[in-house]
């Protein structure tokens, strides 16, 4: 096979196309490239969001997202155990008023789920506003440390024989007589890639390469979010906490960088956007340009109705970046995977997932048949 052609070549190198690139070596598949538009992988989406670890929990009006990251959620902290955040307590509270679920509600799609929950001890709930929060429960879940997962995968890859090309951007694919052509931009000029199979993995960018290759865009949208990043108070250092279902929200500690996540449903998207009806702006392009005027401050008034205590934060940094999720989501907040076969193309498959914990589901409807990157 000559240097430019490969069996698969997956563009975007985040958590979901690195595991995939992977799950295709181990299953027999032979030349497998990933493109990277970044200087290494792992650094966008994957890198800057709640590094939560699903126990579906936070989906009680998706019963099927709670549950299948009820599923995954063991399989995916045996897996990266090495990178698995445990060393703290997880709180889910229920809000009196503007909650889509009562606290019986919560207590009964855990148990539906088969989600380990009870009531969180009495100087656990007396942290709350009791006018403003019916009820609080201690559950399972965990955090990632993002920083460590990246090394892990970076190694693996190596170990696979999966090549990696960064900075590198795909710009057009087209059909061949044997498949398919990449136009792939690289620091040294543009280039031809053949291949098999490919899968475009990136994320929010996923109607870049179909828009720019003359195929039909895929409804999504987009919203420029600020995770932001605090200093908690004692009392919440070994604590992580949910107030939901409804315009709440998260506190999780973040252990790349020994801080907490916050993350507000009100003020974390400064804005939203969508695709569809051959319209695209470029996520990355929007988010360059956005201005950084922080809503931490918003967030952590907000949070203090209902948490007191986490008034004593103070905001050390923010993370910037796209959310994308389908349109649909905006219903039930359910996080189903994105997985098209054969997109406008044939041999082009478009990946998109929501939560990092649920790769299993791409995975396990991507398995290869008789080596080849054609799937069942």
């Amino acid at each position: 096979m000559p240097d430019s052609a490969f069996d698969a070549v997956i563009i975007g190198g985040g958590f979901y196309g690195c595991s995939l690139a992977l799950h295709l070596r181990r299953s027999g598949v032979g030349r497998v490239l990933i493109l990277e538009r970044g200087d290494e992988i792992m650094q966008r989406a994957s890198y800057a969001n709640q590094a939560r670890v699903h126990n579906g929990y936070h989906y009680p009006r998706s019963l099927l997202t709670g549950l299948r990251s009820r599923v995954n959620f063991p399989r995916f902290s045996r897996e990266y155990a090495d990178c698995i955040d445990d060393g703290f307590e997880k709180y889910y509270a229920i809000g009196r008023i503007f909650s889509h679920v009562t606290a019986a509600q919560f207590r009964l799609f855990c148990e539906r789920i088969g989600a380990p929950v009870e009531r969180a001890p009495v100087a656990v709930r007396a942290l709350f506003n009791s006018h403003l929060i019916e009820d609080v429960f201690r559950v399972r879940e965990t955090a990632f440390n993002a920083v460590k997962l990246r090394a892990r995968l970076q190694e693996e890859l190596r170990a696979a024989g999966v090549e990696t090309r960064t900075r590198c951007e795909a710009r057009r694919i087209e059909q061949t007589d044997t498949g398919l052509a990449l136009v792939v931009e690289t620091p040294t000029g543009s280039e031809r890639i053949d291949a098999t199979r490919v899968f475009n993995c990136t994320y929010s960018r996923i109607n870049q390469l179909l828009t720019a290759s003359g195929l039909p865009t895929i409804p999504l949208k987009h919203e420029l979010t600020e995770m932001a990043l605090v200093e908690v108070p004692d009392a919440l250092k070994t604590m992580g906490i949910t107030v939901m279902c409804g315009p709440f929200f998260s506190v999780m500690p973040f252990p790349s960088l020994g801080l907490h996540s916050l993350s507000h449903v009100r003020y974390t998207p400064h804005y939203s956007w969508q695709d569809g009806d051959g319209v695209y702006r470029d996520p990355y392009e929007l988010h360059a340009r956005a201005p950084r005027r922080s809503n931490a401050l918003h967030m952590l008034k907000d949070a203090a109705r209902y948490l007191p205590v986490i008034a004593g934060s103070t905001h050390r940094d923010s993370l910037w970046e796209v959310k994308t999720v389908l349109p649909r989501s905006e219903i039930d907040d359910s996080r189903p995977i994105l997985l098209k076969e054969d997109y406008g193309l044939p041999g082009l498959t478009c990946v998109m997932g929501s939560k990092l914990d649920n790769v299993y589901d791409v995975l396990d409807a991507s398995t290869p048949v008789a080596g080849s990157p054609t799937f069942r």
